[in-house]
C-alpha cells in the first residue's frame, strides 16, 4: 500500500510541475485548435478549473493514507459536480465551449467526472481497493486527455513519428 500511495504521490507532483512551468508554444505559427482555440476568458476560466482539479487530485493522496474516506468523499463530491466551470460560464460561454471542442473532449471530461462520482462512491463505502483503482482511473484520464488535447501544455505526450513504424 505504501509503495502504491509513493508512486500516485510521485505522479501526481510531477504532473503539478508540469503544469505549473509557464506557458508557451513550442512551436512558432501552430494553428490553434481545441482548447488553445478557446477565447482567452474561457481558456482562464478552464486554466482555474484544472488547477483545482490537481489541488484536489493532490489533496485525495494524504486523505487516503489516513483512512480519512470521508475526506476523499468531499473532494470526489467537488470533482463531480466541478469547481469553477459550472459555476462561471455564462450561456455564451457554454455554446462557444460546445462549438470550438471537439466531442471527444467533451465525452473525455464526462469520464473523468463520472470517475469522480465513482470515487465519491467507493469513499463512501469505505473500499480502500476500489478507492485507489478509481483514482487511478482518474489519473489515466488527466493524462489521456492531456495527451489528445493539451500537447501545448504537456510536450512530453507529443507521439513522434519515426518511419512510419512504432511497437
Amino acid at each position: 500500500m505504501n509503495k502504491l500511495v509513493g508512486s500516485i504521490l510521485i505522479y501526481i507532483m510531477a504532473t503539478a510541475a508540469c503544469y505549473a512551468e509557464t506557458t508557451h508554444d513550442v512551436e512558432k505559427n501552430v494553428e490553434h485548435h481545441g482548447v488553445e482555440a478557446l477565447s482567452p476568458g474561457l481558456r482562464n476560466l478552464l486554466t482555474k478549473e484544472m488547477l483545482a482539479l490537481q489541488q484536489g487530485m493532490m489533496s485525495v493522496v494524504p486523505a487516503q493514507a489516513a483512512g480519512d474516506w470521508k475526506q476523499i468523499e468531499n473532494i470526489a463530491a467537488k470533482i463531480k459536480n466541478s469547481y469553477i466551470l459550472q459555476q462561471s460560464l455564462t450561456a455564451e460561454q457554454k455554446k462557444e465551449l460546445h462549438s470550438v471542442l471537439p466531442p471527444e473532449f467533451i465525452k473525455k471530461d464526462q469520464h473523468f467526472h463520472y470517475l469522480a462520482g465513482m470515487l465519491e462512491h467507493v469513499a463512501q463505502a469505505k473500499k480502500p481497493e476500489l478507492v485507489n483503482f478509481y483514482f487511478s482511473e482518474m489519473n489515466q484520464a488527466c493524462a489521456d486527455c492531456h495527451a489528445a488535447f493539451a500537447t501545448h501544455r504537456f510536450p512530453a505526450f507529443r507521439q513522434e513519428q519515426k518511419d512510419d513504424h512504432a511497437h
